[in-house]
C-alpha cells in the first residue's frame, strides 16, 4: 500500500470536545470520537484510501491548588469533575485502534467568571459571588503540535491527503505548507462557521 492510498486524520481536541458537547448536550466520550472519525472516513473525497492513524491533540487535565479569592475555599483541581471526564476520555481514546494522542500542556491563569454567570449578573444585575468563579485553564502547545505533525507527513511523503478537524485559523500556514509539498488538505470544522481564508487554504471542506 503507498502513500498515495492514505490519509491520516488530525484532531483538535479542544474543538472536537467543545462541538460535540453541544450536539450531544453532555460531555463526549471516546466512544462519541471514535464514531464521529468514522462517519467522516465514509466522505467520498476519502473513498479508496487507507487511514494511516488518528492523532488527537489535546492537553492533560491541569492539576494542583486554586484558593477562591471571594470566599478563600480551596479547589484540588485534580479531585473536580472537569479532571475525571478529561482523564478518562484520554485514557480510553489512547487504547482505541488507529489513535495516538499529542499532548499538548495545561496551563491555570487563576479565575475566571463564568461563561452562565456572566449571563446571569447581566440580566438580574446582581453582586458577584464565589459560586460565579471558575478555574481559568488554557492549552498550550496544541497548534504548535498539529502544525509540525502536518510538516512531518507532508516532508516523509506519509499520505497524499491530511484531514484535519478544527476551526483554528492559526494553522492556515500549516495549510499552505503541506499543498506546496503536493499534498490534499481536507477541512472538516464540524458544522462551525470559520474565516473564509481558512476554507481557501484546504482543498475541500467537509
Amino acid at each position: 500500500m503507498t502513500s498515495s492510498e492514505s490519509f491520516a486524520v488530525l484532531l483538535d481536541g479542544g474543538f472536537v470536545i467543545k462541538k460535540l458537547s453541544r450536539t450531544l448536550g453532555r460531555f463526549p466520550t471516546a466512544e462519541d470520537i471514535e464514531n464521529q472519525c468514522t462517519t467522516m472516513q465514509q466522505h467520498p473525497a476519502l473513498a479508496g484510501m487507507r487511514l494511516l492513524r488518528i492523532y488527537f491533540y489535546h492537553a492533560p487535565p491541569a492539576t494542583g491548588m486554586l484558593v477562591n479569592p471571594l470566599d478563600k475555599s480551596s479547589t484540588d483541581l485534580s479531585k473536580t469533575p472537569v479532571f475525571k471526564r478529561h482523564e478518562s476520555l484520554l485514557d480510553t481514546l489512547e487504547l482505541k485502534p488507529n489513535f495516538a494522542l499529542r499532548a499538548g500542556e495545561a496551563v491555570v491563569h487563576n479565575w475566571k467568571i463564568g461563561d452562565f454567570a456572566y449571563k446571569s449578573m447581566i440580566k438580574n444585575q446582581r453582586v458577584l459571588q464565589p459560586k460565579d468563579l471558575v478555574p481559568n485553564i488554557t492549552q498550550k502547545g496544541v497548534d504548535l503540535r498539529i502544525g509540525l505533525d502536518i510538516a512531518r507527513l507532508s516532508l516523509r511523503q506519509l499520505v497524499s491527503t491530511i484531514v484535519v478537524v478544527t476551526g483554528d485559523s492559526d494553522l492556515i500556514p500549516a495549510f499552505k505548507f503541506a499543498r506546496r509539498e503536493g499534498l490534499r488538505i481536507v477541512l472538516d470544522a464540524m458544522g462551525h462557521s470559520i474565516r473564509r481564508d481558512l476554507k481557501a487554504h484546504a482543498d475541500i471542506t467537509i
